[in-house]
């Protein structure tokens, strides 16, 4: 009995995958089969019945002649959830292969405010990482934050959730030593890279200036990372000459000067095999990210098994049951000859 509440309550109806969901429309029109049977009825000839002078008087029992009705609904009912088929799918997945363990070294120095990019250059770098991280499957990923010190923010980790909760969290200001310390957070990802036994190590770094800052020498610091099979993959972020940094105190726009070190962004990516890309836009950031998801695929297969279990049966079976039930009805006290 538990079972046959169960299969009834909404709960367990809307679990349902339906392969013909469609279908489920005809349940309106049942109430309107009966209507257009009622609106025939009158428009046969009746029967004349002589009756009493008087109203008789009303009895519960006169309600028993829509037992009929009531069953044959639920039967039809019943056979149009189970035409509709429900179903429930299992899905499982199995990963194969080996993926690639990744660090990504953003600049959260004061100059990534700059709004050359928009609505600033970490605001775009930052939404144009979390992107980055949708397209890696089974990749162990890490993130640094540096300005004129470097931290470890992620450790390496498949969690991608809390990657994307750390990145959001990235301000400018969150590091008190203002500056750019490229050669401390080569070294600070090199850290996290030297014990990685995955197929490849890389380290994205994406800073928007010079090294002007840190205790560790940039081309230095690419050389150690090479020495342990890291590759470096640099960005050089924004717009070379005067652009645009907040409003003045009138109002105006205020432009300031930056400039790249593209010189030493090229030899710390020759440096450890890697690649130097330039983003002066929004568009280019974008499409550098893919170029390196491109360049970095990880020899992951996925194996997907699906088990489809049908649930029409006990629907079809409750269909049956009660048109039987309808048909004995109909030969009882509870039909009315008058209207069949």
């Amino acid at each position: 009995m538990n079972d046959l509440f169960n299969l009834l309550r909404y709960a367990t109806l809307a679990s349902y995958q339906w392969q013909q969901p469609r279908l489920l429309l005809l349940m309106l029109a049942v109430p309107l089969l009966f209507g257009l049977r009622r609106v025939l009825a009158r428009r046969r000839p009746r029967v004349g019945v002589a009756f009493a002078p008087g109203t008789g008087p009303r009895n519960w029992s006169s309600a028993l002649r829509f037992v009929p009705d009531v069953v044959l609904g639920f039967a039809l009912v019943f056979a149009i959830v189970a035409l509709a088929r429900p179903q429930r799918t299992d899905e499982r997945v199995e990963q194969s292969g080996r993926g690639i363990d990744l660090v990504l070294a953003l600049d959260v120095s004061g100059s990534m405010e700059i709004e050359d990019l928009r609505p600033n250059r970490l605001e775009a770098a930052k939404r144009i990482a979390a992107d980055f991280l949708k397209t890696r499957v089974g990749d162990r990923l890490a993130l640094v934050a540096f300005a004129g010190d470097a931290y470890s923010l992620a450790p390496l980790t498949t969690d991608y959730d809390l990657l994307r909760e750390d990145l959001a969290g990235l301000k400018v200001g969150m590091i008190a030593n203002d500056g750019t310390a490229i050669g401390t957070a080569l070294g600070v990802a090199t850290n996290r890279l030297r014990e990685s036994t995955a197929r490849s190590r890389v380290c994205i770094l994406l800073s928007d200036g010079e090294n002007n800052a840190g205790s560790l020498d940039p081309l230095l610091a690419a050389q150690l990372a090479h020495a342990f099979g890291i590759r470096i993959y640099t960005i050089g972020l924004g717009k070379d000459g005067f652009v645009p940094y907040g409003k003045g105190p009138d109002g105006q726009p205020r432009y300031v000067q930056t400039r790249l070190d593209e010189t030493t962004m090229r030899q710390l990516a020759a440096a450890a095999e890697g690649r130097f890309f330039r983003a002066t836009d929004t568009a280019g950031l974008r499409e550098v990210f893919n170029q390196i998801n491109r360049l970095e695929k990880s020899e992951i297969k996925q194996l997907r098994f699906r088990n489809t279990k049908d649930f029409y049966r006990p629907y079809l079976w409750m269909s049956i049951a009660l048109w039987l039930a309808w048909l004995a009805l109909k030969s009882t006290f509870f039909s009315n000859p008058l209207e069949d």
